[in-house]
């Protein structure tokens, strides 16, 4: 018998039921490149069914690992191949000049491995991160070492809480999220600075 899943996460247990594996893998998958699918609530309802010996909990974080590494390098394939394009046409719409790409750029290409590693716990960018990062031409074996870190953190994360609390996850999960909400916060803060010292300094020059 699967354990009844808590909360937001029992819509998943027909999925996980007939699919195991395979529904973890998809739906990481496609979150990854833009498309709006619950991978970390999947995630979340698969460590608990491998905390009740439903499923192996190192499969299920080799899967979910395996997946968003997958998804967010098609997502940077697909920056990379139609977003500059796509920038330059229509960014000036909405006061994204090319001149501004180009800075933005030269950021990204800086300061763009610690971006790459965060975003993946922000609801909203871990679905646009490969996108952003192709489109602003970041070079893909840093994106590639950034994006498995942040995977990794990612995954061990809500694998290891979930299996570890079973049916208390929600509660753990929105504990967890309420903090996060602070270290979020604080790095948004800091790049918040470092955009300001890099537009600053490009002004003195």
């Amino acid at each position: 018998m699967s354990p009844p899943l808590p909360g937001p996460l029992d819509h998943l247990a027909p999925l996980l039921g007939h699919y195991g594996y395979w529904a973890v893998g998809a739906v990481v998958f496609v979150e990854d490149f833009g498309v709006p699918a619950p991978g970390e609530t999947i995630l979340l309802a698969a460590g608990v069914y491998a905390g009740a010996e439903r499923l192996d909990v190192v499969a299920v974080a080799a899967v979910a690992f395996a997946a968003a590494v997958a998804g967010d390098n098609l997502g940077y394939l697909i920056g990379r191949s139609g977003g500059r394009a796509f920038v330059h046409r229509w960014g000036r719409y909405v006061l994204l000049t090319p001149e501004r790409f180009a800075a933005a750029e030269g950021f990204f290409t800086r300061h763009g491995g610690k971006i790459v590693t965060v975003a993946r716990f922000v609801e909203g960018l871990r679905q646009a991160n490969g996108i952003i990062a192709g489109t602003t031409g970041m070079r893909w074996r840093r994106f590639l070492v950034f994006n498995a870190l942040g995977a990794a953190l990612w995954v061990g994360l809500w694998t290891t809480l979930a299996y570890l609390a079973g049916s208390h996850i929600t509660a753990v999960y929105d504990e967890v999220k309420h903090y996060q909400l602070y270290v979020v916060l604080t790095a948004a803060a800091v790049v918040a600075a470092l955009v300001v010292r890099h537009l600053l300094r490009r002004r003195q020059r």
